[in-house]
Parts: C-alpha cells; sequence; structure tokens
C-alpha cells in the first residue's frame, strides 16, 4: 500500500552534518503525518521528529532541537532530515515512517505509525 525508502546516512565526525531523505509511494503523500525515529544496538526505537501532512507543523524530542530540521516536500513525496552539529550519542539506525491518521497533534509514539522504512545507519565518530 505505501512504501517508504530512506537514503542519506552513513559515517561522519562529531560537529559534521548528514541530510537523511525517505521516498515515498503508494497512497496519495499529503495524506500523511511523517516522522523519524531512531534506533541505537540493544535501546528501543525512539522518536526524534515529525510532521503533519501540511508541513504546517513539527515536532521534536528535546535531545535534537535546534540541531535537526524536518521538512516534507508534498509534490516530490518526500520528507528529509537535515542533521547538523552532530554527536556521539546520535548514531542510530534511523527509520522514515507514515501515519495515515489525521490526529489533532503530530503522535510520537512508534506504534502509532503503520508504514516504516527499512532504516539507514547513522555513525558519528568522536
Amino acid at each position: 500500500q505505501v512504501q517508504l525508502v530512506e537514503s542519506g546516512g552513513g559515517l561522519v565526525q562529531a560537529g559534521g552534518s548528514l541530510r537523511l531523505s525517505c521516498a515515498a509511494s503508494g497512497r496519495t503523500f499529503s495524506s500523511y503525518a511523517m516522522g523519524w525515529f531512531r534506533q541505537a544496538p540493544g535501546k528501543e526505537r525512539a522518536f526524534v521528529a515529525a510532521i503533519t501532512q501540511s508541513g504546517d507543523s513539527t515536532y521534536y524530542t528535546d535531545s535534537v532541537k535546534g540541531r535537526f530540521t524536518i521538512a516534507r516536500d508534498n509534490a516530490k513525496n518526500t520528507v528529509s532530515l537535515q542533521m547538523n552539529s552532530l554527536k556521539p550519542e546520535d548514531t542510530a539506525v534511523y527509520y522514515c515512517a507514515a501515519d495515515f491518521v489525521h490526529r489533532p497533534r503530530v503522535a510520537v509514539s512508534p506504534h502509532l505509525y503503520t508504514y516504516w522504512g527499512q532504516g539507514t545507519q547513522v555513525t558519528v565518530s568522536s
């Protein structure tokens, strides 16, 4: 029904930047709120950022505020995560996810997202 493919991960030194991208196909892209999550080895999948269907509202976990920016381009069916001033603790597999339910606020629980990409590895060295 919906396919999500992440790209842009890699190895970067602390203080550097990466831009992740998620390409969507299937159901109309603008019908979904989109989120980014990350998961480190042995840890639970954790919320990073989310954006509403229209892109008019965003939300970030406290640890990335001021450093990460989520954006979407509904004409291109993509959502991005610009990551600046990266820290070693940002190291994780990053996942793009789609929420098909129209909610008054963006969802931060991974259990509320229906579709997931395969993930892309981000490694930040000291």
